[in-house]
């Protein structure tokens, strides 16, 4: 991915990734403003991880099948598949991989730096007592403006993975205000 986007003018710069600790398995949340946040957060997260993908992504030629061994996906208009994916992203952590997570729930489209966050990435840290990686991604939005299909410009990127928030048995609802002010202040401070 790293030549990739150099080729297409894109370099990347990731920041922060001593915040992994060996041996230690993280949720990582990130802002998700393009369709580009995916398929570049993925490789650049330290060891192996899995993201949470709507379903329909498997129809997409090529990527499809990228999707289909490498995420957790989900129906989110089935309460069956939300439940049945929430299980499975418990399942990944116990095998000591990263979950990948974008707290947004789709790409931000709005004139704010995040939009509000759903639960489930709380949820999930506060059953499973998992650390969480706040992290975010820079100009995707340049990179690739969501007003326009299939379009990439040359732009320098960024990804920058924040101090991990251990849960301390911290509800659900302590944990996506804390992230979330977290990422918002490191956002704001670095724009």
């Amino acid at each position: 991915m790293r030549v990739w986007l150099v080729l297409v003018g894109c370099p990347i710069r990731i920041v922060g990734t001593a915040n992994f600790k060996k041996g230690e398995t993280y949720i990582i949340t990130i802002n998700h403003n393009t369709l580009l946040d995916i398929p570049i957060s993925c490789p650049f997260i330290p060891s192996g991880n899995k993201t949470i993908a709507k379903s329909s992504f498997t129809k997409v030629p090529l990527f499809g099948l990228f999707y289909a061994k490498g995420a957790v996906l989900v129906d989110r208009k089935n309460e069956k598949s939300r439940r049945e994916s929430f299980y499975e992203m418990k399942d990944v952590l116990k095998h000591k991989i990263h979950m990948c997570i974008y707290p947004e729930g789709t790409r931000n489209r709005t004139k704010e730096p995040l939009k509000s966050f759903y639960d489930g990435a709380f949820k999930l840290a506060a059953e499973t007592q998992v650390s969480i990686i706040p992290t975010l991604i820079f100009n995707t939005n340049k990179a690739m403006p969501n007003n326009k299909l299939f379009y990439l410009l040359p732009h320098k990127l960024e990804m920058h993975f924040l101090p991990a928030i251990p849960v301390n048995n911290q509800s659900a609802a302590a944990l996506k205000e804390k992230v979330y002010n977290t990422m918002l202040d490191y956002y704001t401070v670095k724009k």
